[in-house]
């Protein structure tokens, strides 16, 4: 760095000491907070001591060696004589020994990753050092939870914690460590060579020990162990121009400092036994920021990003004095020791909630890896009040560190409503910490995950069946049937878990498939469904009037996703779904009626006279001749097939079609700002009539004789046909028609010709009214 550089630097900070004394220390350089050019080193900042960048890392360019001052200022001639100088580089240590040495392992390239390429979130490098730092302490709590006879602990009184400061001045952020320390050989083993873990070889260690001894006692410690790939620390190059460890080890020894710009080298020394600076046991690691990371000495920025991480670290963490992380990491507690209170209040923690949870889960699985989740279901959930979709709820930790935020690879997309946390130990990592690497592995896991989440909601369904009928299922049931329509693998346990009304029942007694099935007539074979926008609509539906008279239990189904739920399970224990509205339906073996008026409909055949006779139903011949009068009526382009039915009661005639009703809801779902949902042509439709019905026996008596009338009829007749079954878009069009109806209806003495608009007699005219 140049001296206008460091210059530049420090005069952007207000609160450094140059910008305090500025127009008094250096007025020939700096003018109107701008520099105005270099003419000499910087040499008249305020000091009692002599500074030398080039004494601590000899590999550093000579321009360096001109940042050093022993000037004093008039203001600060009245002030103590200590130590008080500020600049970037930072107080210059009182070291011996010092030595040069070359990184190992492909230094240079291995270090570029480190620094521009591995990491995708350059706040991450406090992740990594808070984790090395808990590591340290770890290990020394082993170690003294060991007892071993010849272990002494120097400053043993002082607490296991981790502190970080800021230093504006300095542009420096330090964190430090009261943990296991390191030696000079250990600084070489573990920062000296990339790629090396020390905690890694520490669990290794652990490892043998307790393996030769026939027992794991001790290998819960390991637990607690974060690091693993000896790379977290060099992501502090990423922030950082210069690096300084200074560390002493647990058991006492030199203290020594390593120091590097992340070029290549590094220097090691040993502090001075004068130096005024020397610390008790452990490891303090000061950054000194690159300028555009300056941002980083915002104790709200690193409190934020300490929350983000490393809030459920199990040490204390100590920032500028005050302890940042105070939530218990409560998904590693033992559940049978959680209060209800203390799940709710670490709930709102992390789903960010006002309400209290629906649901708790906490558990610990064991295969395919050692994890630890505790997943909540909220009492409510945003999407259905309009807004966007949710994000993932649940996110993924290792050891307590955060590793994904809102993780979408833990749980299905269809449980994003799912907030909560899950931890595992063992967890596949990439080197970068920021992602699980094994997709196997962590598919599996899912699996794992989502059946214990399953489970939960068929135990609640069972032994809470209130719980879950009024709180759980209104709330989130098409959560589960987006999980029927997406998942394959659990769509049979999903689909244990939907309710459903039925003509049986109401809107307060759900039931389920099993219990549907159980209800079943013993010659029934079939699960038999209904789509309507209603109850209302449902129970006064054309396609349910069979179902009733043959006492056939009809599931109801209300919304376009009830559709799809419908034909994706196609089947359930082996029975298959059937919409009422098929065309194929044999209800003959339920409806001893139906067989009874087949017998009357051969005896009709035998009338085979050219007009019907009066009677209150048509003929087999007579119900012919109306089907073929009726397709050619309304054309191909509308009618694919008429027949008469023998399942109509009530109504008319209805439309049979097995897929244009689906079809046509699932182009309502689809988003068309382009207007082609409203252009696409309706299929042609299959219409059975009901011969019985007035309506239909009129138009088979008028069908010659008011052509007109009975088109316009016929017309009405399939546009009822198509609202009742929900296919019709916009059932404005036929309003002049009904109109024109009842015009002709009120007026009684005028004959229904638009075209002629001629006049019956009064005679014409009351017989027209009576047959229609």
């Amino acid at each position: 760095m140049s001296t206008a550089s460091r210059l530049y630097r420090l005069t952007r900070n207000r609160n450094s000491l140059a910008w305090r004394k500025g127009r008094t220390i250096c007025g020939s350089i700096i003018k109107n907070n701008s520099l105005c050019g270099v003419q000499q080193p910087f040499s008249s900042v305020a000091t009692t001591t002599s500074y030398s960048f080039r004494q601590s890392v000899k590999t550093l360019p000579n321009s360096h060696a001109a940042f050093s001052t022993s000037a004093t200022t008039e203001d600060e001639e009245d002030a103590p004589q200590k130590n008080n100088t500020k600049s970037s580089e930072g107080p210059t240590l009182s070291l011996k020994n010092q030595k040069t040495l070359e990184f190992q392992a492909e230094t240079k390239q291995l270090l570029d990753i480190v620094t521009n390429s591995l990491y995708t979130d350059k706040e991450v490098f406090l992740r990594e050092l808070v984790s090395n730092a808990s590591d340290a302490l770890e290990k020394l709590r082993h170690l003294q939870s060991a007892g071993s006879k010849d272990l002494v602990v120097i400053d043993s009184d002082r607490p296991l914690q981790i502190t970080i400061t800021l230093d504006e001045v300095e542009s420096s952020l330090t964190i430090a460590d009261t943990g296991v320390g390191m030696t000079a050989d250990e600084l070489v083993e573990n920062l000296g060579t990339i790629a090396r873990s020390g905690s890694k070889n520490f669990i290794a260690q652990l490892e043998a020990e307790n393996s030769a001894n026939h027992h794991d006692a001790g290998l819960n410690i390991a637990r607690g162990i974060i690091g693993k790939f000896g790379v977290g620390f060099y992501s502090c190059f990423m922030v950082a121009d210069k690096v300084q460890v200074t560390t002493r080890p647990a058991r006492g020894g030199p203290i020594t400092v390593w120091t590097s710009d992340g070029t290549g080298t590094y220097e090691l020394a040993e502090l001075a036994d004068d130096d005024e600076t020397r610390q008790d046991r452990g490891t303090t690691i000061k950054l000194f920021l690159k300028e555009e990371y300056w941002s980083l000495l915002s104790e709200a920025k690193i409190q934020e990003i300490l929350t983000k991480y490393s809030n459920f670290v199990q040490f204390p963490i100590l920032l500028n004095g005050n302890r940042v992380n105070t939530v218990q990491a409560v998904w590693s507690m033992d559940p049978k020791e959680v209060e209800r209170d203390t799940y709710v209040d670490f709930y709102k923690y992390v789903a960010q909630a006002i309400d209290d949870p629906l649901e708790i889960l906490h558990f610990r699985a064991d295969a395919p890896l050692e994890v630890q989740a505790l997943l909540f279901i909220p009492s409510f959930h945003s999407e259905k009040y309009g807004m966007e979709r949710m994000d993932p709820g649940v996110s993924l930790y290792s050891r307590k560190v955060l590793i994904e935020s809102k993780s979408p690879d833990i749980l299905p997309d269809w449980l994003r409503f799912v907030k909560g946390v899950v931890d595992s130990e063992d967890l596949p990592l990439a080197i970068s910490r920021e992602k699980p690497q094994d997709s196997a592995l962590i598919a599996k896991l899912k699996r794992v995950l989502t059946r214990r989440f399953l489970s939960q909601l068929e135990k609640m369904a069972k032994k809470e069946s209130d719980k879950y009928l009024k709180e759980f299922y209104p709330e989130y049931n098409h959560f589960l049937k987006e999980g029927v329509c997406q998942d394959f693998e659990f769509q049979p346990t999903l689909a244990k878990l939907l309710r459903f009304e039925t003509n049986k029942n109401t809107s307060r007694n759900l039931v389920s498939l099993d219990e549907y099935i159980s209800n079943l007539r013993p010659e029934q074979d079939q699960i038999y469904y209904l789509t309507a926008p209603t109850r209302e609509a449902a129970a006064m539906s054309p396609y349910l009037e069979a179902f009733e008279r043959a006492n056939l239990e009809v599931i109801f189904v209300y919304t376009a996703i009830d559709d799809f739920v419908m034909a994706n399970l196609s089947t359930y224990e082996g029975r298959p779904l059937v919409s009422v509205e098929k065309s194929d339906i044999d209800l003959s073996k339920f409806d001893t009626t139906e067989k009874e008026d087949e017998d009357k409909d051969e005896t009709d055949d035998a009338n085979d006279g050219s007009s019907h006779d009066g009677s209150s139903k048509l003929s087999a011949t007579e119900a012919m001749e109306v089907c073929m009068w009726f397709k050619d009526t309304l054309g191909e382009n509308k009618v694919g097939s008429c027949r008469p039915s023998s399942r109509l009661v009530s109504s008319p005639a209805i439309v049979t079609d097995n897929e244009s009703g689906l079809m046509r809801r699932m182009m309502r779902m689809v988003d068309t700002s382009d207007g082609t949902r409203d252009s696409m042509p309706l299929p042609k439709q299959n219409v059975e009539i009901n011969p019985s019905h007035p309506i239909i026996v009129g138009l088979y008596n008028i069908k010659d004789k008011e052509p007109v009338l009975a088109r316009v009829l016929a017309e009405q007749v399939y546009d009822n046909c198509l609202v009742a079954a929900g296919l019709l878009d916009d059932s404005r069009t036929m309003l002049p028609r009904l109109n024109d109806l009842m015009v002709s209806l009120v007026k009684g003495a005028e004959k229904y010709d638009k075209s002629t608009g001629t006049s019956n007699s009064d005679e014409e005219q009351a017989a027209e009214s009576s047959k229609t």
